[in-house]
């Protein structure tokens, strides 16, 4: 289903995550080379909406990722979804792996950015304000990893991402129970490494019907190697849509910012 304030514009949710027997995680390449954490920077490219971090993965980072995720047993998102899901097609791989989402958060920089007091430059922020962007106190990553491979002719229709309660448990700490506010994407392709289309388009919500206003336009986000898109799901989601892709191949990391509950 839609997120609440969207479930009466027509537009359906990103299908929710499918229940999975446990299985053994897959042995993920080393987090290296990594851009150094003092050189990544925040961008809030659409105020409240939209946050990027270039260079989060390096290149050569991400090409191992990609000869990495092309030997997992991907699974190809049937043409007619289930009814009130959005129309996917691509191929997916998911797998409930706490310790990589730790990684994720804790060794490229990204749990320093989003946490950081504001003299340490993360968007200039005080706690009050982070925590009324990220929607409350941001504790980790969702352990639910999910890895996407878009082919020529595959897209991701025009959905909402819906938030969800998930469990966070760190060794030797007590399990902390947490909801998803953010979506968290790692473009490993763009067109660069012959990855044609494939954009990321968020579609503001239109003028009231009164309104003479023309509707505004939709706002863009290119595929580029190494970068993280993060954008803000749940209740206030934009609309939005993963363009078809034309040539090549998209490959994507997706999991989400988790604030304690």
């Amino acid at each position: 289903m839609p997120p609440k304030k969207k479930a009466q514009q027509g537009v359906p949710a990103r299908p929710a995550a499918s229940s999975e027997p446990a299985r053994q995680p897959p042995n993920w390449p080393a987090l290296a080379p990594l851009v150094p954490e003092e050189d990544l920077a925040l961008h809030e490219v659409l105020p409240k909406q939209i946050v990027t971090i270039s260079n989060f993965f390096t290149a050569s980072l991400c090409k191992t990722y990609v000869s990495f995720l092309s030997s997992l047993p991907l699974t190809t998102t049937p043409g007619k979804p289930k009814k009130g899901d959005a129309v996917r097609v691509n191929d997916r791989y998911q797998i409930d792996d706490p310790a990589f989402a730790e990684r994720l958060w804790n060794d490229t920089g990204l749990r320093r950015l989003v946490t950081a007091d504001a003299e340490e430059g993360a968007l200039g922020l005080t706690e009050a304000q982070r925590e009324e962007l990220w929607g409350g106190e941001v504790v980790g990553l969702n352990p639910n990893i999910r890895v996407y491979r878009y082919s020529k002719g595959q897209f991701f229709d025009q959905h909402y991402d819906d938030s969800n309660n998930v469990t966070i448990q760190t060794p030797g700490s007590p399990p902390v129970s947490t909801r998803t506010t953010w979506t968290l994407l790692i473009y490993l392709t763009s067109p660069a490494t012959g990855c044609i289309g494939g954009e990321t388009v968020f579609y503001p919500d239109p003028p009231k019907k009164k309104s003479r206003d023309l509707p505004p336009e939709p706002f863009v986000v290119d595929l580029e190697v190494g970068l993280a898109l993060l954008h803000r799901h749940g209740p206030d989601c934009m609309l939005h849509e993963g363009r078809e892709v034309t040539n090549g191949e998209k490959w994507v990391i997706r999991s989400d910012l988790c604030v304690k509950r």
